[in-house]
């Protein structure tokens, strides 16, 4: 039995750069934030007209949930023409079941599941302490295998450095050397004790748009994300289990006031994770 599941789609048009100097605070939060994905027993999803990415939270607590088609999709099933990154963003222990076959996860884990899987289901081992459950699709048209991978597993990158306060770990999960995919890339960093900037020295990649879910915050802490154009930036003040979605045209980095992971994900045109134009620090406006 599954819980019954009112699951309606946020659909946001795309924006231009030329946009971003006339808008508000609100405005920019409107287009460009993604908060409240993760309630108890609800599936909450996002759509964005950039790359046609879909964000997506699903927090099973009494009973397990379904990931429903959404109607804007237009499909019999989510993934029909579409694939979709899982990651295991807190909570207790849980598991993703696709067509039948069940992949327990923890903390970290990271499912990818390819394009024509039917059934997909959510579910926490605890309902007192249960999964939050982070999606990142795109479209597809070619299907890879559904492939799990532990929260120490993928390709890992030290980078930055302790004395720019930017030493982190960057584990490649899904990307062209590792879990196969369509155009999705996905991965998570996690900062170093002491280190509070991420994505520094900023850049952009004219090809791909991509998503930040920023986690394990501190209630009374956030991290301020900076977007826009390198020569028009602007910020949002960001919480733990909020997302940013940052068009190819944006930079996207960010600096906290306590210690934080995030999950990064893009689509676009290739899946060359160095295919990107940097900004030096000093050229930032």
């Amino acid at each position: 039995m599954t819980a019954p599941v009112t699951a309606p789609m946020e659909v946001r048009q795309a924006t231009a750069p030329e946009q971003v100097p006339g808008m508000s605070t609100e405005d920019l939060r409107d287009r460009y934030l993604v908060p409240g994905l993760f309630a108890p027993g609800e599936v909450r999803a996002v759509y964005t007209h950039h790359d046609r990415l879909v964000l997506l939270g699903a927090v099973p607590a009494d009973l397990p949930l379904d990931l429903p088609a959404f109607d804007p999709l237009r499909t019999a099933t989510f993934l029909e023409r579409r694939e979709a990154g899982v990651v295991h963003v807190g909570g207790g222990a849980g598991a993703v079941t696709v067509d039948g076959e069940a992949y327990a996860m923890t903390e970290g884990s990271v499912l990818y599941v390819g394009r024509g899987a039917g059934a997909v289901r959510f579910a926490s081992a605890d309902p007192a302490d249960p999964a939050r459950f982070y999606l990142v699709s795109a479209p597809a048209h070619a299907t890879h295998p559904t492939v799990l991978t532990g929260p120490d597993g993928g390709t890992v990158r030290e980078l930055g450095d302790a004395l720019t306060s930017n030493r982190r770990t960057l584990r490649q999960v899904v990307h062209e050397g590792g879990v196969r995919s369509c155009q999705l890339v996905l991965g998570v960093t996690r900062l170093h004790p002491g280190s509070t900037w991420n994505t520094m020295p900023a850049h952009t990649h004219d090809r791909r748009t991509e998503a930040y879910l920023y986690v394990g915050l501190p209630a009374d802490a956030r991290v301020v994300h900076i977007l826009g154009e390198p020569s028009q930036t602007r910020h949002l003040l960001v919480a733990d289990g909020e997302a940013v979605v940052s068009p190819s045209w944006s930079v996207h980095c960010g600096v906290g006031t306590a210690a934080y992971t995030f999950v990064w994900a893009m689509a676009g045109e290739n899946q060359s994770f160095d295919d990107m134009d940097g900004c030096a620090i000093t050229d930032l406006r």
